[in-house]
């Protein structure tokens, strides 16, 4: 099975996946059809991390000056304890983490990464963008793949990648496990302006307060016009929702029995917005023929890692990479990115569950421990923890310290 180089590579999904996985291809000489359901392309949500993982994918694309220009570049990843207001442990993201990791720890706001992918898609020749075009299905015939819209039109590629979120209408067909796990925990999130935050909490730094089922986090955006606030308690919510805006009132809810300058951070939030978290158990299959998954529509995973953004531009580096050597068959070409991803994304899935139980949210004894284990560490034992993780390019399928 080999491709068919008069056709496009069909995309499902435009957004930040989809969109790397666009410029990736391009940058290799292969032309794509990115297929949005919206009727425009653009991300909801706030703030998100972006560890040196990141912009080796950032570099790889051909973006990484533009993103560098609109990262806000914070000092340090702080753990506090969101009981007794104490600070647990601090990792540094000096000049010696960047030695370390050969890049930056930044945050940005996901609208403007996005926005970043989606100007160089708009101005490559090799790349055509189509809104309003929502893949529900498709059909192969061995040396082609044709989509098909929702509202009946067809169109044909030679192949078709999976890039469609959570809900993902190809991996339906490809692995067909039905509707996400819902996590019975919910997240709150909102966008302040700085002088709002409280002065003496306008740390620059990717700040976690953990408490018992809840915690806070927070961090300057937008060249600090902005705080991101985002909080999440679990509540047993039976069912997926996102976006959905909510009363003060329930975000408070959750957060009673935190100490009070924990809880002041709430209180400057405005607008605030409702997710119930979702994820999906890892599997070992995400081809079907000529069709292969790509981010959250292959592995799915909870917020506790923050590196949702960052597996799926890691899938794009390494889907162009292997599609664009052009020395393996098609078959050959989508298990070997399955192969170089599966076991690392399958890591940072079940690992985003254990630290939500484990770091984010225990009480009590558990709380105790977490903090005596995580208050020993020095800068150099973290950064031993995460080499992992934040060491890789996406081109070695790290899954192990």
């Amino acid at each position: 099975m080999s491709t068919t180089p008069d056709l496009p590579i069909l995309i499902a999904g435009g957004g930040i996946g989809g969109l790397a996985a666009a410029i990736g291809l391009a940058q290799k000489g292969l032309k794509s059809i990115v297929m949005e359901r919206a009727a425009k392309l653009g991300e909801i949500g706030a703030g998100i991390q972006l560890g040196p993982n990141a912009f080796h994918a950032f570099d790889y694309l051909g973006v990484g000056d533009a993103a560098r220009e609109i990262a806000v570049y914070i000092d340090n990843l702080r753990l506090m304890d969101a009981i007794d207001g104490t600070e647990i442990t601090r990792i540094p993201l000096d000049d010696a983490f960047r030695a370390r990791f050969k890049n930056p720890y930044a945050v940005i706001h996901r609208g403007d990464l996005h926005a970043v992918f989606l100007k160089a898609c708009e101005a490559h020749p090799l790349v055509s963008l189509r809104t309003s075009a929502e893949v529900v299905d498709y059909e192969q015939d061995g040396t082609t793949v044709t989509a098909t819209l929702k509202d009946g039109e067809r169109v044909t590629g030679s192949l078709l990648i999976g890039a469609d979120g959570l809900w993902s209408n190809v991996r339906k067909k490809v692995v067909g496990d039905g509707a996400p796990r819902v996590s019975g925990h919910t997240t709150y999130r909102s966008v302040i302006q700085t002088k709002d935050m409280p002065e003496d909490l306008r740390w620059n730094a990717a700040t976690l307060w953990a408490g018992p089922k809840c915690h806070i986090v927070h961090y300057p955006l937008r060249g600090w016009e902005l705080f991101n606030l985002v909080v999440t308690y679990h509540n047993d919510a039976p069912s997926p929702e996102a976006g959905v805006p909510v009363s003060h009132d329930e975000v408070r809810k959750g957060f009673e029995h935190v100490a009070p300058v924990a809880r002041e951070i709430i209180e400057r939030g405005e607008s605030w917005k409702r997710w119930v978290l979702c994820d999906r158990d890892p599997v070992d299959n995400w081809i079907d023929g000529r069709v292969v998954l790509l981010g959250d529509a292959a592995h799915p995973t909870m917020q506790y890692f923050a590196q949702g953004a960052c597996m799926a531009m890691e899938d794009a580096v390494a889907l162009a990479h292997i599609l664009g050597d052009g020395d393996d068959d098609t078959d050959i070409a989508l298990k070997r990115y399955q192969d170089l991803r599966n076991l690392r994304t399958a890591r940072v899935q079940l690992q985003s569950r254990e630290i939500g139980q484990h770091i984010y949210h225990p009480g009590g004894a558990h709380a105790a421990l977490r903090n005596t284990i995580m208050r020993a560490k020095s800068p150099t034992d973290w950064y031993d923890t995460v080499a992992w993780l934040y060491g890789s390019t996406g081109l070695e399928g790290a899954v192990g310290a």
